[in-house]
C-alpha cells in the first residue's frame, strides 16, 4: 500500500487474466475504487510482478496459457503469502478445491458482477489487516493448544497435526478450522463462518464456505467435519 499525506493508505492489486477485455474492465473498476493497479496477461509475468511489487491482493484467473492459475498461486504463496481471489469459468469442483488447497482465499465464477468483485476484494484486505491481531472479545477463544480427539491445533503457532503428523493448511483453511474449533461439536451456519473467517458483513454466496470445507476435509479427514444439511458445519474430532 502507498501512504497519502492524509495518512490513508492506498491498497494495491495485481490483476492476472489473459483476456484483454476482462483484464482492462477489472483494472478500470479497481482504479475507480481507489486501488493502485498492476496487470499481467500470463502466469510468468504475474509471478515476476508479484515478486517485484508485493501487491496487497491478487485477482487471478484460473485458466491461463502456459503456467496456469494453480501453479501461479502456488509460486506466489511460497514466495510471499498474499490474499488471492481466483476467477474461474469452470463448473467442476476439482480444480477449484485444488486452487483453494494451494492458497487461494476466495473465488468467483465467471460471469460475475464488478460490484461483487470489489466487495470480495475488500473483504480479503480486511482479513489481511486483521490477520494476527487479537479479537476484541476473547472470552470464546480456545486455549493456545487444543486437542480434539487425535486432532491437535496450536492456535498461537497456527499449526495442525492429525495423529501426531503435521498437516499443512492454507491461511484460510486454518482460520476455518479454528472457527469450528472454538465450539467443538456445535453447528456453525455458513453465514456465521462467512462473517468470522471471510469478514463478509452479509450472507452472500455460501458456496465459498462449502468449497473450502471440501479442501479442508481432504487434509484433516472428511469424518472430522460434520455437515448439518440446510444449516452448516460442526467439528467433531472424536468421530471414527
Amino acid at each position: 500500500m502507498t501512504s497519502h499525506p492524509s495518512g490513508e493508505r492506498t491498497p494495491s492489486v495485481l490483476i492476472v487474466d489473459d483476456e484483454p477485455l476482462i483484464r482492462t474492465s477489472i483494472a478500470d473498476r479497481m482504479r475507480a475504487e481507489g486501488f493502485e493497479v498492476e496487470t499481467a496477461d500470463s502466469g510468468t509475468a504475474a509471478v515476476t510482478l508479484h515478486s517485484e511489487s508485493r501487491p496487497d491482493v491478487v485477482i487471478l484467473d484460473l485458466m491461463l496459457p502456459g503456467m496456469d492459475g494453480l501453479e501461479v498461486c502456488r509460486r506466489m504463496q511460497s514466495h510471499s503469502p498474499t490474499p488471492v481471489l481466483m476467477l474461474t469459468a469452470r463448473s467442476g469442483e476439482t480444480d477449484l478445491v485444488i486452487g483453494l488447497g494451494v492458497g487461494a482465499d476466495d473465488y468467483l465464477s465467471k460471469p460475475f458482477s464488478m460490484r461483487e468483485l470489489v466487495a470480495r476484494t475488500r473483504a480479503l484486505l480486511r482479513r489481511a489487516e486483521r490477520y494476527g491481531a487479537p479479537e476484541p472479545d476473547t472470552a470464546d477463544e480456545p486455549p493456545v493448544a487444543q486437542v480434539i480427539g487425535d486432532l491437535q491445533i496450536d492456535h498461537s503457532a497456527r499449526q495442525v497435526a492429525v495423529a501426531g503428523a503435521t498437516v499443512h493448511l492454507t491461511r484460510t483453511e486454518f482460520d476455518l478450522l479454528a472457527s469450528l474449533a472454538r465450539h467443538p461439536g456445535a453447528v456453525l451456519s455458513r453465514t456465521q463462518l462467512l462473517e468470522t473467517v471471510w469478514q463478509w458483513p452479509s450472507a452472500g454466496e455460501t458456496r465459498t464456505v462449502d468449497s473450502h470445507v471440501r479442501s479442508l476435509r481432504q487434509k484433516v479427514g472428511a469424518h472430522r467435519i460434520r455437515t448439518v444439511h440446510g444449516v452448516g458445519y460442526a467439528l467433531d474430532g472424536s468421530r471414527p
